[in-house]
């Protein structure tokens, strides 16, 4: 199979992303998704209710190619460079999973009881997804920006508020998994 059409190993795609970084900090832009949002948001007329959103978006549009490479990217990766279907889970995660309901885990990147699209005409699982996109939101305007923004480029510049963030995510990323999530699973 033709190396562009294979799933890249870290030692491959991480220089690439230290690439782009560096790129990025010589003409003075920095990357981050959830400033995505804040460009948006202010093309859409979010500044006339809110000063948050009176920002300058034209000068930020580049930031849209980026998103767009993320979705292009993507779509590429899972029509020709997924392997196969199947995911390789420790089998006791597996076991796990399926002690809460999830007989799929294993063999579907994204398990049809979370992920599946008949999901989204439960109410409660809505209100799951709002709830969550909130949080989401709420963080990461909180902590200054979102896990790439704080891990690749807060962390390359040394910022001490990137450190502070990366440390929250993981210790909240260790508390959801192990504590909050088994009973979020158990609600649906």
């Amino acid at each position: 199979m033709n190396l562009l059409l294979q799933t890249w190993p870290w030692y491959v795609a991480g220089p690439i992303i230290a690439l782009v970084t560096f790129l990025l900090f010589y003409f003075g832009k920095h990357l981050g998704v959830s400033s995505n949002l804040e460009t948006l948001c202010s093309m859409e007329g979010a500044g006339k209710f809110t000063d948050y959103f009176k920002i300058d978006w034209r000068a930020r549009k580049w930031n849209l190619v980026f998103i767009l490479g993320l979705i292009a990217g993507g779509f590429i990766t899972s029509q020709w460079m997924t392997p196969n279907e199947k995911m390789d889970l420790n089998p006791k995660t597996i076991e796990n999973l399926q002690e809460f309901g999830i007989t799929d885990a294993g063999y579907a990147y994204l398990p049809e009881k979370i992920y599946g699209l008949d999901q989204l005409s439960d109410v409660k699982n809505l209100l799951f997804l709002l709830l969550g996109g909130v949080l989401v939101g709420f963080g990461a305007r909180y902590a200054g920006g979102c896990t790439s923004g704080h891990g690749i480029v807060g962390l390359s510049n040394f910022a001490w508020a990137s450190y502070v963030s990366v440390a929250g995510f993981f210790i909240g990323g260790l508390l959801m998994t192990w504590f909050i999530l088994p009973f979020l699973i158990k609600l649906l």
